[in-house]
């Protein structure tokens, strides 16, 4: 099959089009791959600037006790912690003060 001359010139007008139309690709396909950067980007700085909430811990029943070396209520001299607590209530000689490390000074 040969190629007639006037294919030959309607392909000669039309080449610069489609080497417009390969280079828009191209550059489309880089410019599609810098935008996902830069949002990626973005939603780290965002992770980084915000508080993270904090995960539930439980109910509080795996507190350790620091003063028995052990797990709060398990084998503990003092007993079960209703016995504790009337224990703290007989220290009624010391003065607590509920703000105490509330706050924070920042003065110097």
């Amino acid at each position: 099959m040969a190629i007639s001359p006037l294919d030959l010139q309607t392909l000669f007008t039309q080449a610069d089009k489609v080497g417009k139309q390969s280079m828009a690709q191209r550059e489309g396909a880089a410019l599609l791959q810098s935008i996902q950067h830069v949002r990626i980007q973005q939603q780290n700085d965002e992770k980084a600037r915000s508080v993270n909430e904090t995960q539930n811990t439980g109910d509080g029943s795996e507190a350790i006790d620091d003063e028995n070396g052990g797990r709060a209520g398990q084998d503990s001299p003092q007993g079960t912690p209703q016995e504790a607590k009337e224990e703290e209530t007989q220290d009624e000689g010391i003065i607590r003060d509920p703000a105490l490390g509330k706050n924070i000074d920042f003065s110097f």
